[in-house]
């Protein structure tokens, strides 16, 4: 997949912060942290399409899957044979798909519990970051 192109960097936010003269202020610092925000918010981003793409993927393989096995399963029903011997493979088919089901669906849940961790995890560091980044500009103000 191509790489995604965030608008945002390529505005010159230092230049446009440089105009505006606060005291006691890291400007270059500032347009870091929101650099560095940006970045972080542009990688989730990345991380959560990606993550649906994979999902979206894996459910057109089940999809295709599901279907060549039922077009199996009905060959199979149609085929001359005791009508109780027909029904008890009805109901070992249905069975088998009802549990298959059920393990495509906690597939696809847990693929996107995983994207949304990865994604929360990016978000998660640089808000710690930021924190921090607060944190020292306070200290290096009040010196």
């Amino acid at each position: 997949m191509a790489e995604f192109k965030n608008p945002f960097m390529e505005i010159d936010v230092q230049k446009m912060m440089g105009e505006f003269r606060i005291p006691n202020v890291d400007v270059e610092a500032v347009v870091a942290a929101q650099k560095k925000n940006i970045e972080a918010l542009t990688s989730a981003n990345q991380l959560a399409v990606e993550g649906m793409q994979a999902v979206a993927k894996r459910q057109a393989e089940i999809l295709r899957q599901t279907a060549e096995e039922l077009q199996k399963n009905m060959q199979s029903l149609m085929e001359n044979g005791a009508p109780d011997a027909k029904v008890a493979k009805s109901t070992e088919l249905t069975k088998t798909a009802f549990e298959k089901a059920i393990a495509n669906m906690k597939e696809l849940s847990e693929m996107v519990s995983k994207s949304n961790a990865e994604a929360f995890d990016v978000i998660n560091k640089r808000v710690a970051e930021s924190l921090d980044e607060i944190r020292d500009l306070t200290k290096a103000t009040k010196k």
